[in-house]
């Protein structure tokens, strides 16, 4: 498989740069085993779930982890979290004319500091002049992806942040979850289906272009998960009786996926690495919601393993006829798990 088989275009004016008004406010194509779409409103997606199903929804909160310094030169610095590692301690990207060398202090916006205890491939180590997550929320940005082309806003603080975010560590939001107000959770409940939660600390990684032509060449960024027991016990539950498990985004089927590498969910806390790609055989998840992705993404590439590459490539081409909004702030898609869609494998 070629990095030029999952490619499409798509007309810089369907770049959602902005949310919707409310977050119901999006639309939903739904998209059936036979590939058939249907156009929606994103509440529609009550119609979808029945009495008995399980909805796995990733818990995970977005902290404003694009902060600004200097150096004791004067040179400007821009660092961006990638992972919190103790409670003044992360490692992050350091983007400055010359990369800071081991030792050296960064200043920081209202007298706080941080200092490089070394580096790790990309990204540094580096220790803060005060606990970060209280550091963060004086003087943070968040983290909005490369194609907003924007400064964030008040706005963005709550909007690019689910309604059920709670455990803090993300530098990208699971944005599958942005359309879900309280209300539609309500009527989720209400419909007779459960929800449960999973932690996937979303990592600046997922933001990182595929750069080799072979797609089985390429290496996954780790990201640190957690599903829990009760979670795991939940979800075999649905499944023995009969329910759908429905996957909330893409860093909630690898969670999953993860826990049930060894063939049967079951509780997990680490790292994962995992790369779903055409041939992949899911374990766990039945129905999928999703924003829709960058072309020649790894995200583009899971849900083309989920329903069949043939039947998203067409569905893509005809969200872009639609004019449909694409990227975090876009609108959802709800696809259905082909059980043909090991077969469908793009060649030339």
């Amino acid at each position: 498989m070629r990095l030029n088989h999952f490619h499409f275009d798509l007309p810089d004016q369907l770049i959602a740069r902005q949310p919707t008004t409310i977050r119901r406010g999006s639309r939903l194509l739904a998209m059936d085993t036979d590939g058939n779409v249907k156009h929606e409103k994103f509440p529609d997606i009550i119609n979808h779930i029945n009495s008995g199903d399980l909805l796995i929804f990733n818990n995970t909160k977005v902290i404003p982890a694009r902060i600004f310094g200097k150096k004791e030169t004067g040179g400007s610095v821009e660092i961006l979290i990638e992972r919190i590692t103790g409670i003044k301690t992360a490692m992050a990207h350091i983007r400055s004319s010359k990369s800071p060398k081991a030792g050296v202090t960064l200043l920081l916006e209202q007298k706080f500091s941080v200092k490089v205890l070394g580096r790790k491939g990309s990204l540094f180590e580096l220790e803060f002049s005060a606990p970060l997550l209280a550091l963060l929320d004086l003087i943070g940005h968040m983290p909005l992806p490369p194609y907003i082309d924007r400064e964030d806003t008040q706005e963005d603080k709550s909007r690019y942040q689910t309604v059920y975010a709670e455990q803090p560590g993300a530098v990208a939001a699971p944005t599958a979850g942005l359309h879900f107000d309280d209300q539609i959770l309500a009527d989720i409940k209400r419909k007779g289906a459960d929800l449960a939660f999973v932690t996937l600390h979303v990592g600046a990684g997922t933001f990182q272009p595929v750069r080799v032509e072979n797609i089985t060449d390429h290496h996954m960024h780790s990201e640190w998960l957690e599903v829990s027991e009760q979670v795991a016990k939940k979800i075999k539950a649905t499944k023995e009786l009969g329910g759908k498990v429905i996957a909330v985004g893409t860093t909630s089927v690898r969670s999953v996926e993860t826990a049930a590498s060894s063939g049967e969910i079951a509780a997990f806390e680490g790292d994962t690495d995992i790369f779903i790609y055409p041939g992949y055989q899911f374990k766990v998840v039945d129905k999928l919601i999703t924003n829709f992705h960058l072309s020649e993404s790894t995200l583009l590439m899971l849900v083309s393993a989920f329903a069949g590459y043939t039947f998203i490539m067409e569905a893509y081409q005809q969200a872009v006829e639609e004019q449909y909004r694409f990227f975090s702030y876009g609108d959802a898609m709800l696809l259905t798990h082909n059980p043909n869609a090991t077969k469908d494998i793009p060649h030339d």
